[in-house]
């Protein structure tokens, strides 16, 4: 079930450059998902990733076509 390991307010805010404090309103807003363990908070990489990915301002960019998927001029 635990899959992805969990990081607190302080590994976000820094890895966000941004304040515990913004971090714990993402979360209050219920903006940014995370789990109750006793006093302390903890976020899931992958809800993190889902939370930045939603707040992107374009689409992520294409991924390259492989070399094998293309068909050569004239065949």
């Amino acid at each position: 079930m635990l899959r992805a390991p969990f990081m607190t307010i302080q590994d976000v805010a820094e890895l966000l450059k941004v304040s515990k404090a913004t971090v714990r309103t993402w979360i209050k807003n219920e903006e940014l998902r995370a789990v109750k363990l006793e006093r302390e908070f903890r976020i899931a990489k992958i809800d993190l990733e889902r939370f930045v990915e939603a707040r992107a301002t374009m689409a992520p960019p294409e991924t390259a076509v492989s070399s094998s998927d293309e068909t050569a001029p004239g065949t």
